[in-house]
């Protein structure tokens, strides 16, 4: 895993957006329509070749796929775990909605029950109010033993990747997996005897997948919101009981990264991607410590929008360990502003200031894909952050 031993290196947190075309395509094939798997393949390959390109040309360090295989970062699993079935919620399920806007929706009920045409600004989807996975129509219940099945998707994911960055100019190269207490929050139990159960046994299949990326020799990013947001979908919890919940999902998440070097592993937190007004997110003081539990090299962490931009300030008391790095988000997913370069190296150097220069690495706080008004904008933060983090550089190096 690169530091950053000379300058400030960038990264990001993994969506980027895909094309209009790949994009019908992986709608059809995950919605049961007529698709052509070869084709699909084929357009995956060329839009990681193009997305890898357009990162190392606007000043991107340490790449990824853009997730271009996949419609959805955390629903992808579906078609990756057996043991599931998805379909309408009967009666005998009883409650199956897991929201990670309950604590907002308490406080803010108008705002998340607007209706379209109603004003101040688009309602929520209604399968978000209903905490139905990103991508998904219906629920998904696991109803059986969960094992991998995603063999050959993950090594196509490594394939394509891998011929993407040769001959391209680039530090390091990384590919995202979910998180076992992120897929356990939206994935439904009707199997297992416990949750806790539950929890091993997803961590278990998803070892397999995280040690296949990390033996190809590429950096694994484990994407897991839900270690802070999932605060929201508990409201019954106060900070005690929660910080429980949260470190047995960090021993889940430590079980299935056995045998990988932490130097492999990039961990990323946030708060959801939502926009809503996250009065209630659970401070970063409040769990810091799990965070750090994690075995990985890298932690992720908002630090760009209006409610998590102070919280470079916990790092003033908090201390990162040794031979740990941060990848703060420098710019954002809240608004289609492009930030300022020269607020981006600000950023940085807050950061710099209190964990040392070489272990800050720029990034962002959410995938940007999808999450922003249009693709150029994603690219034009992008420039704004490698023009920041070259800022920083001069500064922090001179």
């Amino acid at each position: 895993m690169k530091r950053s031993t000379d300058r400030v290196l960038t990264s990001h947190a993994g969506n980027l957006p895909r094309p209009d075309d790949l994009w019908s395509m992986l709608l059809a094939r995950d919605s049961g329509q007529p698709h052509d798997p070869e084709a699909i393949s084929h357009r995956v390959r060329e839009a990681v070749a193009e997305t890898v390109r357009e990162q190392a040309e606007v000043g991107i360090d340490i790449v990824n796929d853009g997730e271009q295989s996949k419609r959805s970062w955390q629903t992808y699993v579906v078609s990756r775990l057996s043991g599931l079935e998805q379909r309408p919620a009967r009666p005998e399920d009883g409650p199956v909605g897991q929201s990670i806007t309950a604590r907002e929706a308490k406080e803010f009920p108008g705002y998340f029950s607007r209706q379209p045409g109603a004003g101040g600004g688009p309602p929520l989807s209604s399968a978000l109010r209903a905490g139905v996975a990103g991508g998904l129509s219906q629920p998904v219940f696991c109803v059986a033993p969960v094992s991998y099945i995603g063999q050959a998707q993950t090594q196509a994911d490594i394939d394509n990747l891998k011929a993407a960055v040769q001959g391209v100019k680039v530090e390091e190269a990384v590919l995202t997996a979910i998180a076992p207490g992120t897929i356990e929050h939206w994935l439904r139990n009707r199997h297992y005897k416990s949750d806790e159960e539950f929890l091993f046994a997803i961590a278990d299949a998803m070892h397999e997948e995280y040690r296949a990326i990390t033996d190809a020799g590429i950096l694994l990013q484990v994407d897991d919101p839900d270690l802070p947001d999932a605060w929201q979908i508990h409201t019954e919890m106060t900070v005690p009981e929660y910080r429980r919940f949260a470190a047995l999902r960090v021993e889940a998440l430590n079980h299935a990264l056995r045998d990988i070097p932490a130097e492999m592993v990039r961990l990323h937190v946030c708060w959801g991607s939502i926009h809503h007004p996250h009065k209630n997110d659970i401070p970063l003081r409040d769990i810091v410590d799990i965070i750090l539990k994690v075995n990985a090299g890298v932690y992720s962490i908002e630090a760009a929008n209006p409610r998590h931009d102070h919280e470079w300030q916990v790092w003033q008391d908090v201390k990162l360990p040794a031979g740990k790095a941060l990848m703060p988000g420098v710019v954002g997913h809240y608004c289609d502003f492009i930030e300022h370069p020269e607020l981006v190296a600000q950023r940085l150097g807050r950061y710099a200031g209190v964990v040392g220069r070489e272990n800050v690495i720029a990034g962002t706080d959410c995938g940007l894909g999808g999450r922003v008004g249009h693709p150029k904008i994603v690219w034009a933060k992008f420039a704004a952050m490698a023009e920041g983090a070259r800022i920083a550089t001069k500064q922090l190096w001179r």
